[in-house]
């Protein structure tokens, strides 16, 4: 009988931890110098670039080593406003409301926000 009621407990905990961890969003609302922002898990400010698309990053290269891209697990999927851009060299990145998103080497802190307007305005904190 003690076997039985092992199984049932392993059988219930794997039937839970997947759905909870689809639930978990990729990055949260902080505050940051602009105000309300996404960040990662660090609470560092994330960012979005304009001349993205929503299926394409177009940061790469040089670019993506200043603006790192909020990478996404090989199998992570779509789920509401969240969704996963596939990058050039076939890394996954994860992408909000249909912008794929970044942080900035130059922020040092949690909240900084010192990215924002970069590039003649192509950069813009990511709002939630």
């Amino acid at each position: 009988m003690r076997a039985f009621g092992l199984m049932v407990a392993i059988i219930v905990i794997g039937a839970v931890a997947p759905a909870f961890a689809a639930d978990m969003a990729p990055a949260s609302t902080g505050s940051t110098d602009k105000g309300p922002a996404l960040v990662d898990s660090k609470q560092m400010t994330l960012y979005t670039f304009a001349k993205d698309t929503p299926t394409q990053s177009n940061c790469n290269g040089a670019c993506a080593s200043i603006w790192p891209p909020l990478m996404a697990p090989t199998d992570a999927s779509a789920s509401g406003d969240w969704t996963v851009v596939t990058r050039a060299d076939g890394a996954k990145q994860w992408a909000y409301k249909g912008h794929p998103l970044y942080s900035w080497v130059k922020d040092t802190k949690p909240g900084q926000a010192t990215g924002d307007g970069m590039l003649n305005g192509a950069w813009h904190v990511a709002q939630p």
